[in-house]
């Protein structure tokens, strides 16, 4: 009844064309030997950078950069340290104990560096070893570098100061207060013949006991070498009595080559039972450390008794009459083996022996002539080195006679109706061997010893 009514269908559609191959089309010789255009390259693909990639990049970039900074700086300053330094010529400078930067401010006022901040750059970074205070010589244009290695390695000036041999301990404490590089009090003065004459180095500030301390210790050192090499003839029983008769010695001469035979002098007096009759001996009696007179011995002054004077007591005195030094140490020692018995001055600064007191006479005689024509070129000059002056115009033969004396063969008391009084001088007393005058040795203190008082005269004597 109903017609199923067909549904429409689509036309059919034309086929496709089949693809071809691109065929060239036909090109002209000039065209074909033209080259074609390359295809374009493809995209790069975007990548997003993470966080922490993109940072740790950033401090490698920034470390590498500040390391040539770093090391492009250390080769300047490097340059700069090692420039030579304004300073003209070497100088002393005392670098008390502060901070880096006071140092190189002190540096710079003294004229020593001329940048303040690269002295403290080089010494804080450069040096592992913190500078030290003390007084420096720095050298002329010393660079920076050279001036903060002479703080590191911290070696300080060196000074000097000699004390000649025969010095009392109280002249030596004198000269070590007249010292004004030293420091401190000295608590007491040492006992006489403790200290070794000598040339003592010290720095800037150290204390002048520390100098006798130091002066004590070396005297140890030294006698207990010589006395145990000393020749079993000399009649000393101890190692203080050697250093008695080795200060008379020193008092005695100030020659080198004398001292042997000096000492052989009053070794053999010791062993006849001689007294030593020694003038220094006397001077010390009365004078004590003071160690001199400032004038000539008067005769009442010789027979004067003291505990010292070797005129009037036997054998050795209670002790040293001054400071010997190693050479008058050695002398006792080992003294000359002579028969001498008696020494006078020459004249000359040195002495004559004689073993006979006829020989020692006529060597008396000689030296007074001497001292006559002396005293008549020059009436200012000082006489011999450890003898006292006969009084003008006496006759010596009218003089008692005390030629045994082995150093001063005459005394004068002042009872000369001229009044006249002997210009001589202890020991070497006003000679260029006058331990309180040579101040060469010295080479810190330009002062001078200051001029002794009078001492007082006994009375009856003047």
């Amino acid at each position: 009844m109903f017609r199923r009514s067909k549904t429409q269908e689509p036309a059919p559609s034309a086929p496709e064309p089949v693809s071809q191959p691109n065929r060239l089309a036909p090109r002209s010789p000039s065209e074909a030997i033209k080259p074609t255009a390359a295809p374009p390259p493809p995209e790069k693909p975007v990548r997003e950078r993470g966080g922490l990639l993109s940072a740790v990049s950033g401090f490698l970039t920034l470390f590498v950069i500040l390391g040539l900074g770093a090391i492009l700086g250390i080769v300047v300053l490097e340059r700069q340290t090692n420039e030579a330094g304004p300073l003209p010529a070497d100088k002393v400078v005392v670098v008390p104990r502060s901070s880096v930067g006071e140092m190189a401010e002190l540096l710079k006022r003294e004229g020593v560096i001329a940048h303040p901040m690269l002295f403290e750059l080089t010494a804080r970074f450069g040096r592992k070893a913190a500078l030290k205070a003390g007084e420096y010589n720095f050298k002329a244009h010393a660079s920076i570098d050279d001036v903060v290695d002479v703080l590191v390695q911290g070696r300080p000036v060196q000074h000097a100061i000699t004390f000649p041999e025969g010095l009392t301990s109280e002249q030596i404490v004198a000269r070590l207060n007249d010292n004004d590089v030293l420091t401190g009090d000295i608590n007491e003065t040492p006992p006489e013949g403790s200290l070794l004459p000598d040339t003592y180095k010290f720095e800037r500030g150290d204390s002048r006991q520390k100098i006798l301390n130091l002066m004590r210790t070396k005297q140890r050192e030294v006698l207990n070498q010589i006395w145990a090499r000393r020749s079993p003839d000399v009649p000393v029983r101890t190692p203080q009595e050697m250093v008695t008769l080795a200060s008379i010695v020193e008092k005695e001469t100030g020659r080198a080559d004398e001292r042997p035979r000096v000492a052989g002098v009053f070794v053999n007096r010791l062993q006849k039972r001689m007294r030593l009759q020694s003038d220094p001996t006397i001077v010390y009696g009365l004078v004590g450390g003071r160690g001199t007179l400032g004038r000539g011995i008067l005769r009442s002054e010789i027979d004067r008794v003291t505990p010292y004077n070797t005129y009037a007591i036997e054998g050795l005195p209670p002790g040293p009459i001054a400071n010997p030094g190693r050479a008058a140490l050695e002398a006792v020692a080992n003294p000359s083996r002579t028969k001498d018995l008696f020494f006078v001055a020459d004249g000359t600064g040195g002495h004559v022996f004689a073993e006979t007191l006829e020989a020692h006479n006529r060597n008396v005689a000689r030296w007074r002539q001497v001292e006559k024509a002396k005293a008549a070129a020059d009436p200012g000059s000082t006489v011999g080195v450890d003898k006292v002056e006969p009084p003008p115009q006496a006759d010596p033969a009218a003089l008692p006679s005390r030629t045994s004396l082995p150093g001063a063969p005459m005394a004068y008391d002042g009872s000369d109706a001229n009044g006249a009084r002997s210009r001589a001088f202890d020991a070497s007393e006003g000679t260029a061997r006058d331990p309180l005058r040579n101040k060469t040795f010295d080479l810190n203190s330009p002062k001078t010893v200051p001029v002794l008082s009078q001492p007082r005269t006994a009375p009856g004597s003047r």
